[in-house]
């Protein structure tokens, strides 16, 4: 097999000993590499591809890791990922025990700051570089790129607004490819549209307007131009702003062409790109298309349901009703914090807002929700995809605080759903209007049933539910997590185990709890979230509140961020897959 120059590279400073003219030929074979295993591996593609020649430049001009250089958003990094000694370990990529899909600071002197959440780049770059002054350090470079539309984010321009009153050596990157997972949207979108054509005059450009030296927009996959400016930019005191244009998907075509599709495929065929066939076997929906077609279903009903999601209308399948109803259906950008208040102004006048915010991000908009929803008793109905263990995109992207961090809330309704009928019957129960904001919570992935699509029933708000009759051992459940504590019984063959869905845990049924505490003298909570705070925190609460001394044991996760890995791996790290709830229930029988 013959020799290529990636073979020979491990780090940056095996390819900066290369000639300017040799590094297209790197770019290709980076650009090769990274798609033969993403196709078997699966992960972010589309991003990577994008920034192949961008990656390329900045680790031949600048010297790194003595520059600093930080990526946003995070899945933009796999090429340089392999540039800076990771090739080898490439294929173990968001595997367990593998390397991360996203920078990681423990991983790589190379990673110099965590980022699989956006648009924090410019912020932790400037402390970087702010810290470099004070250290008297003056000829050290901090570099942040920007991408996927994370510039759009209030936190990237609060770290704009900041980095334009110093005289920081500070360079950001804008990659503008015109779309994050999906399409960008936004003023500022049409604004660097304008500008990539030449038809923003200077006197009107808003980085300059924040005391940036701008520069471009410079052809992203010009590897001569990019080198060129960026080591013109390197003399350039003070903060810097050179605009990039990219192509999301760069160099295989089906990605080119759908840049939604293959921002993260699954598996395909690396030589034609083709998507490998999906299984034609009837499967349960994902939960995210149980609430799309739900959310539309109800929204031909009502003309006053709306529904907002912050960057993810693909993601989250808000999509839908995007499609069918324009007017009433909004993507805002990545702007978790606008999304929440946005929709409790909604709220205020009537209108029934349903919020869909993966469980992560809505970390990100806590305050809001605190403040601007739940202390105002307002009725905004948010749905969080991605709770609990979602897999390989790991500790970044878990959702298991979301119970934790919302029950403490005062005047918020709290409900996780076991499964696809149960999702649907609150989301119809929440269009009929409700006093107080509700939370749903469910998980990433497909469901468990089939036949879902069923006549809506409206639920009782606070009622939890009987699913199986047992003795002196029970077992308390909320959300999906049940699905686990079924398998446990039927493959352990124990039978005299019974099994309660709370739904609510807040608030929370007292009367069967009463009932539960009165009939079994064991009792095991399960969850797949945070044990610290989260569902089994609130069955001690309410025990310690009636002194009851029933054995109480809680599953769930420890305090710690699980890493990447499937979730039946981390499910089983963790002590709540069907084989560990298995092993607890013969211990404590």
């Amino acid at each position: 097999m013959a020799t290529t120059l990636l073979d020979s590279i491990q780090y940056p400073e095996d390819f900066r000993k290369l000639a300017p003219g040799q590094l297209p030929q790197l770019a290709k074979e980076l650009r090769k590499f990274i798609i033969d295993i993403v196709a078997t591996k699966e992960g972010h593609l589309g991003a990577s591809l994008g920034v192949v020649e961008l990656t390329i430049a900045l680790h031949y001009v600048f010297n790194t890791p003595d520059d600093i250089l930080v990526w946003d958003v995070g899945h933009q990094a796999y090429g340089h990922k392999i540039l800076t000694g990771r090739k080898d370990d490439f294929h173990t990529n968001r595997r367990l025990n593998g390397i991360s899909g996203f920078p990681k600071i423990a991983e790589s002197v190379y990673d110099t700051f965590g980022v699989g959440h956006s648009s924090t780049a410019i912020s932790a770059a400037l402390g970087m570089a702010i810290a470099a002054q004070l250290n008297g350090d003056s000829k050290r470079q901090h570099i942040a790129v920007v991408g996927d539309a994370s510039i759009a984010s209030g936190m990237a321009f609060e770290g704009l607004n900041h980095a334009g009153v110093t005289n920081t050596n500070l360079l950001v990157i804008l990659n503008d490819n015109a779309i994050g997972i999906d399409p960008s949207v936004g003023a500022l979108k049409e604004y660097l549209t304008r500008a990539s054509v030449k038809k923003t005059p200077n006197q009107d450009n808003i980085f300059e307007a924040l005391n940036f030296d701008y520069s471009g927009p410079v052809d992203g996959h010009n590897l001569i131009a990019l080198i060129q400016e960026l080591e013109r930019l390197k003399t350039v005191q003070g903060p810097k702003l050179l605009h990039v244009i990219t192509k999301k998907g760069k160099g295989l075509r089906q990605a080119e062409k759908d840049q939604v599709k293959y921002h993260a495929p699954g598996k395909f065929d690396s030589n034609t790109g083709e998507l490998l066939p999906k299984s034609s076997v009837l499967q349960p929906p994902k939960f995210q298309d149980v609430f799309g077609i739900t959310l539309v279903e109800l929204a031909e009903k009502n003309p006053k349901i709306i529904g907002i999601t912050p960057a993810m209308p693909t993601g989250s399948s808000l999509k839908l009703m995007m499609d069918k109803f324009p007017q009433r259906a909004f993507d805002v950008g990545i702007a978790e914090q606008h999304a929440v208040t946005f929709a409790a102004g909604l709220a205020t006048q009537g209108m029934l807002v349903f919020c869909n915010i993966y469980s992560t991000f809505l970390q990100r908009a806590y305050d809001q929700v605190i403040h601007d929803v739940c202390l105002q008793k307002l009725p905004v109905i948010f749905c969080l995809d991605r709770s609990g263990i979602v897999g390989e995109d790991g500790a970044t992207h878990h959702g298991i605080f979301d119970l934790a961090y919302l029950r403490c809330i005062p005047n918020l309704i709290v409900f996780a759903p076991r499964n696809e009928v149960e999702l649907r019957n609150i989301m119809y129960t929440a269009s009929l209007g409700l006093n107080l904001p509700i939370a749903i919570r469910y998980p990433r992935g497909r469901g468990s049933t089939i036949d879902w699509r069923k006549p809506f029933t409206k639920k009782e708000i606070g009622k939890g539910e009987c699913i199986k009759e047992g003795n002196n051992l029970a077992i308390l459940s909320i959300g999906t997590i049940v699905k686990n504590v079924e398998k446990a019984l039927t493959e352990s063959s124990i039978q005299e185990v019974a099994i309660y869905d709370l739904g609510f845990i807040k608030p929370l049924d007292e009367k069967l709890l009463h009932a539960v505490f009165k009939k079994h003298k064991t009792i095991i909570t399960i969850e797949d979230g945070v044990k610290s705070g989260g569902f089994g925190s609130a069955i001690l609460e309410f025990a310690a509140n009636y002194d009851y001394k029933n054995t109480i044991h809680v599953a769930g996760i420890e305090d710690q961020f699980p890493e990447h890995g499937s979730v039946e791996e981390l499910q089983e790290l963790c002590g709540i897959s069907p084989i560990k709830i298995s092993q607890l229930l013969k211990k404590l029988q």
